[in-house]
């Protein structure tokens, strides 16, 4: 990537400070805010914290940028949840730039923005009491079920993993109506995450189409324990601020967030959270498109995992201007031991028209 410092887009720090003031921040104190947690961290951190599964694809090298076998860059805000509960955290979000090998296209970025939100809660803070001072109930079981039902944890007790949804989704649906408008239809779906359970995505219907905002849930026990927080639940959510952003002012194309050009940024620049702000597009110059065929190395290497390669590669000699990369055809010769790619690559400037001839010398470095 060609950017050598990484801030905030003007646009992302715009839906960013909108959900930060919501209730984060200007009028509830409740939540730390941490934004200056580090890129690289390590594998513990990124997946085995998170429980995620040791086959899961998203640890897989065409996945994740690996800076060596125990640290990578953050493929989640995620991350850091682990690190903050053990510091002592029990309401923070962590905000920050988050990085993935992914395929090149208009909404697709090797780097976006996520805004990660948790929530713990002690017995009395979720449950409270009776008149006589009793406890209403208990967030635990006193008997663990042996198995895991499609509604609790094994460990949970039914009354709290059910104060926790309520007070999870009254909150996301009030951060949604700031977002999108009250009149703005919703719906809760249920998912899986490997760290929370039950889980759940938050879709809103919005330019007539339903779009997912958010995927939140109640988090592990285990994940709690192995922070050393051993007598509260919990939930955490998490928000892609790009494609939100993309929604709400009109942005067709996921480049334009780290476009330098003026004509773009200055549509964002002294703008409020709470100003209506629409995009209005700086280019309608047309596509360049060159198709690339190449053998791979050698047989052992298998077709995934030289994709990703492909992708860093074109988006490393192409730069901004590649707005789209297509595997198109792949083939594998038994006979001859040899295997081969094609690819569509497709240029576009927001600035200024470009031509076959002044592009196709890269084809020979890819």
């Amino acid at each position: 990537m060609s950017r050598e410092e990484f801030v905030d887009p003007e646009d992302v720090e715009l839906l960013e400070k909108r959900c930060r003031g919501y209730r984060f921040g200007n009028r509830s104190p409740l939540f730390t805010i941490c934004e200056s947690e580090p890129r690289v961290v390590t594998t513990y951190q990124n997946f085995d914290s998170l429980l995620t599964p040791q086959d899961h694809v998203s640890r897989r090298t065409s996945d994740t940028y690996y800076v060596n076998s125990d640290h990578c860059l953050r493929a989640h805000t995620s991350a850091h949840q682990h690190t903050l509960m053990q510091s002592g955290l029990d309401a923070f979000l962590v905000i920050g730039d988050v990085y993935r090998r992914d395929e090149v296209d208009r909404t697709h970025y090797p780097c976006f923005h996520q805004i990660e939100g948790v929530r713990l809660y002690s017995r009395d803070e979720l449950l409270g009491k009776k008149s006589d001072g009793e406890n209403v109930a208990d967030l635990f079981a006193a008997k663990p079920d042996t198995e895991r039902l499609p509604e609790k944890q094994e460990t949970h007790s039914l009354d709290a993993t059910k104060a926790s949804e309520i007070q999870l989704k009254q909150f996301l649906e009030s951060l949604c109506d700031e977002l999108f408008g009250k009149e703005a239809e919703k719906r809760w779906v249920d998912a899986y995450f490997p760290f929370t359970h039950p889980s759940y995505e938050l879709e809103v219907f919005y330019n007539g189409q339903w779009l997912e905002v958010l995927g939140c849930g109640i988090m592990e026990q285990k994940l709690l324990e192995s922070a050393g927080v051993t007598d509260k639940i919990g939930w955490a959510f998490g928000i892609g601020l790009e494609r939100i952003a993309m929604v709400l002012y009109g942005i067709p194309d996921i480049r334009l967030f780290w476009s330098k050009d003026t004509g773009f940024l200055s549509q964002f620049v002294g703008k409020s959270p709470t100003d209506e702000v629409k995009y209005k597009q700086i280019s309608a110059h047309p596509q360049v498109i060159f198709d690339l065929s190449f053998f791979l190395p050698t047989t052992s290497v298998q077709f995934n995992d030289m994709t990703s390669d492909v992708y860093d590669t074109i988006r490393n000699v192409g730069g901004e201007l590649v707005e789209q990369v297509k595997l198109t055809d792949e083939f594998e010769n038994k006979k001859k031991g040899k295997k081969s790619q094609t690819y569509r690559i497709v240029y576009r400037s927001h600035e200024k028209a470009l031509t076959k001839e002044e592009k196709y010398g890269e084809k020979g470095k890819m």
